[in-house]
């Protein structure tokens, strides 16, 4: 896997044995700015790309080799963790259903809401699976 484009930056400036406050003396920049661009809250301008690739000593093209968006990754995971809440409530109003109606503690217009509701997230899991 690719490294984020901020620990691609701090991996050189630690292979140049350079500290924050010296990378961005020498790009024009704040200590801060160059700190946000490492913990990628931030990116530099597209305009000192080329600067920063010299002070590494490599090209554009080079340094952009990077991964940095990974915003899909984390909808990713946002996404597998809804389809397995979704499957889980489901399971659990069909539990809950078989459970109460064999203990005679549950009414037939409450047994069908919590069944309504199991499909309702089984369908939205499906739903969910479907579109990726």
């Amino acid at each position: 896997m690719k490294k984020t484009f901020g620990t691609m930056i701090a991996t050189l400036r630690k292979e140049k044995n350079l500290t924050q406050a010296e990378v961005a003396e020498m790009m024009g920049v704040t200590d801060k700015a160059v700190s946000k661009w490492e913990r990628d809250l931030s990116f530099p301008d597209i305009n000192s790309l080329p600067k920063l690739a010299e002070l590494f000593d490599m090209t554009v093209d080079e340094l952009m080799q990077v991964k940095v968006d990974t915003k899909k990754e984390e909808n990713t995971k946002i996404a597998e963790m809804i389809n397995l809440v979704c499957k889980g409530i489901a399971l659990a109003m069909g539990i809950a259903v078989v459970v109460l109606s064999l203990l005679e503690e549950l009414e037939t217009e409450n047994a069908l809401r919590m069944l309504g509701l199991g499909l309702a997230c089984l369908a939205i899991s499906q739903f969910s699976q479907n579109k990726e």
